[in-house]
């Protein structure tokens, strides 16, 4: 654990350097674009965060190589390497983007490239679902669904990409979870080592989100672009296949880790799609949107979850930190589902208790609901310090 928490302070110190001399190279050399028709923000702002977010997972994944600890997933070198080369080609995309915009059929094309680089490179893939037993035998369909998870959670998260300090926060927030959880897993599971490539990317990804939220904080002085969210959401998604998509579904069985059966085999599925449920939610209803009125699913509008609490008067402070108490309440909620069914020191099983999470999970939610729902004030025709997604 101790080395785990070294790795995310490491990695938060790097990006935020970065992410410091990014910031004045862009502003040095006039590296930002002008305010686009769909942005609501007036003066430009540079969007190269993410090329610091970038430097700082890169330099700290490299710098692993060098710990006896994490040997574990370099005595595969493929994977690692599979991983960094996705990283750096979607990287390379969202950067295109940022200063282009690029077509989205492009963009897309490029994600699919990577998410196969992930799959069939590096072999991490979704080999068995914890339902039942469930096993994917097809190695097709295997590479198919890994694929398409990987390009779901990296458009879901670009896609809440549109208040200051909200992707980072959010993010920061589900890798924490997430974290705890796999290494809470691992444990449990009775593994010889805790290091695995699946927590040291969650762990990373803490970091490099701590070491970018100071200069993305409103008033943010840079954004993290395309570059930053697309790479979040792919790690993101190579983190929670790592651990989950390939745990076998007998290491979920009660007599292994002393857990509910029933939870733990929908667990491992439900907290992924948690942690990221905010971002899915609003992904799902904007392609319904724009679908409906004959447009892409990927063009742009100003109708997200966050533009509408602003509409409604809320600050951008404000509709940031309900974002992040649902985040919170809604990936610990799964988290405490998990920890509260299983067994005490005298081997009493908890089977039931985890009502009480659920119980914490709904009133806080629906607390949130109320917050961002209620206006705050008359609404602002013209929102501040926003950034149009």
């Amino acid at each position: 654990m101790k080395l785990y928490l070294l790795t995310a302070l490491i990695t938060a110190l790097i990006t935020c350097g970065f992410s410091f001399v990014v910031w004045r190279v862009a502003l040095r050399f006039k590296w930002y674009p002008a305010v686009r028709e769909r942005d609501v923000h007036t003066r430009p702002t540079p969007r190269l965060g993410g090329v610091a977010m970038l430097l700082g997972i890169v330099a700290v994944l490299l710098l692993s190589r060098f710990v006896g600890f994490f040997d574990i997933f370099w005595a595969e070198p493929r994977v690692v390497w599979s991983v960094l080369a996705a990283t750096l080609l979607i990287a390379f995309v969202g950067l295109a983007d940022d200063i282009w915009d690029l077509d989205w059929f492009l963009k897309l094309g490029a994600q699919f490239i990577a998410a196969a680089i992930i799959a069939v490179g590096g072999g991490v893939q979704i080999y068995a679902l914890p339902i039942n037993g469930i096993t994917l035998f097809s190695s097709g369909m295997s590479i198919c669904l890994t694929m398409f998870a990987i390009v779901v959670v990296m458009n879901a998260v670009n896609f809440i990409d549109g208040l200051d300090g909200l992707v980072a926060g959010v993010c920061l927030i589900a890798n924490g979870v997430f974290f705890i959880y796999s290494y809470l897993l691992v444990r449990d599971a009775g593994a010889t080592s805790y290091a695995n490539l699946g927590t040291f990317l969650a762990v990373v990804l803490v970091g490099a989100c701590a070491g970018f939220l100071p200069i993305n904080w409103n008033p943010a002085r840079m954004f993290m672009g395309d570059t930053g969210a697309l790479v979040v959401g792919l790690l993101m998604a190579t983190s929670a296949i790592a651990i989950t998509g390939q745990l076998p579904p007998a290491a979920l069985d009660q007599d292994l880790t002393g857990r509910s059966q029933i939870i733990g085999t929908l667990i491992p599925i439900l907290l992924p799609l948690i942690v990221v449920g905010l971002p899915l939610a609003d992904f799902g209803m904007a392609i319904i949107r724009r679908t409906s009125r004959g447009k892409s699913p990927f063009s742009p509008d100003r109708e997200h979850l966050h533009h509408r609490m602003i509409d409604r008067g809320h600050t951008v402070r404000q509709a940031v930190l309900v974002f992040y108490a649902l985040s919170a309440i809604a990936s610990l909620t799964m988290l405490m589902m998990y920890i509260f069914t299983g067994q005490d020191w005298f081997g009493r099983h908890w089977f039931g208790e985890y009502w009480i999470a659920v119980a914490y999970g709904v009133i806080g939610f629906a607390a949130c609901l109320v917050l961002a729902i209620v206006p705050a004030k008359p609404p602002r025709s013209v929102p501040e310090a926003v950034k149009g997604s």
